[in-house]
C-alpha cells in the first residue's frame, strides 16, 4: 500500500489569511495604542515623526479617472494592500469585511525574525474633486492606526490622486509615527537601530512596487495570485 499523501489541488486549500483568522478575532476588540484623538498636535517639535513621500503614476487624459486606467488599477492594488514589499510587511485581513471596518495583521519580516502587529482602518477617503493650488483632484484611499502591541505608535495614509486639469496621477504615504513600548530589550535594540531605515524602505518600496503592479495592469497582464481576492 502505497504511503504517498495526494497533493491537494491549489484551488481546494484555504486562502492565507484563514491561517490568520485567530489573530485578526484577537484584534476585533483591541484598543489604538496612542491617543488619536490629538493627532492635529503630534509634530516633530512634540516628539512625533511626520513623512510624506509621493511617486508619479502613468497619467490619464484630463478629466475623471478612466474605467481602465491609472488611476483604478492604483485603486485595485490598494484596496487588496498589495503594493507593501512582500520581503518585508505582508498585510492579512477578511477581504469579505467592509474596507471602512477592516483589521489586518501585519507580518513583519526582519532578519530572520517575523513579527505580527494589528491595525485597523480609520477612515476612508473619497473625494470627486479636492481643491489644490495646482487644480482640482480625485483623491481616493484610506489610512489605519496601530493597535496594542505594535512596536509603533500612529497612523499611515495612502491615497491615490488624479489632478483633473492635467491628468497627472500620484500614488502618496503620509504617516505621523512614534516608537511604542517594547518590552523585550532585544527587540527594543533592534527597532533603536533599525526602526527608522525599515520605516524609510517600507516607503520607497511600496512606491515603486505600486509602480510595477499598475503598469502590469495596464499592460493587461493578471496580478499576482497571493493577492487577496475581493468580495464584490
Amino acid at each position: 500500500m502505497s504511503n504517498q499523501v495526494a497533493a491537494v489541488p491549489a484551488a481546494a486549500k484555504p486562502p492565507a489569511w484563514e491561517q490568520y483568522r485567530a489573530r485578526l478575532d484577537s484584534y476585533a476588540n483591541a484598543k489604538v495604542n496612542y491617543d488619536f484623538s490629538r493627532q492635529n498636535e503630534y509634530t516633530s517639535a512634540t516628539g512625533w515623526r511626520l513623512d510624506d513621500y509621493e511617486t508619479d503614476l502613468p497619467a490619464e487624459a484630463p478629466g475623471p479617472p478612466e474605467a481602465a486606467g491609472s488611476f483604478a488599477a492604483a485603486q485595485d492594488v490598494l484596496r487588496r494592500y498589495a503594493f507593501p514589499p512582500p520581503d518585508l510587511i505582508t498585510g492579512y485581513f477578511d477581504p469579505s469585511a467592509p474596507l471602512e471596518k477592516r483589521i489586518m495583521v501585519l507580518r513583519a519580516h526582519f532578519l530572520v525574525f517575523n513579527f505580527y502587529f494589528g491595525v485597523r482602518v480609520s477612515e476612508v477617503t473619497d473625494e470627486e474633486a479636492r481643491p489644490t493650488p495646482g487644480g482640482p483632484e480625485r483623491v481616493w484611499g484610506y489610512g489605519y492606526r496601530t493597535l496594542e502591541g505594535h512596536f509603533e505608535k500612529g497612523q499611515i495614509d495612502f491615497t491615490i490622486h488624479k489632478n483633473l486639469t492635467t491628468g497627472a496621477v500620484q500614488f502618496r504615504i503620509h504617516a505621523v509615527s512614534q516608537p511604542g513600548q517594547i518590552r523585550n530589550p532585544f527587540y527594543w535594540l533592534g527597532f533603536k537601530l533599525f526602526g527608522r531605515i525599515l520605516q524609510r524602505k517600507f516607503a520607497r518600496e511600496s512606491q515603486r512596487r505600486m509602480k510595477e503592479l499598475v503598469a502590469k495592469a495596464l499592460a493587461g497582464q493578471q496580478l499576482p495570485q497571493t493577492l487577496p481576492a475581493m468580495a464584490g
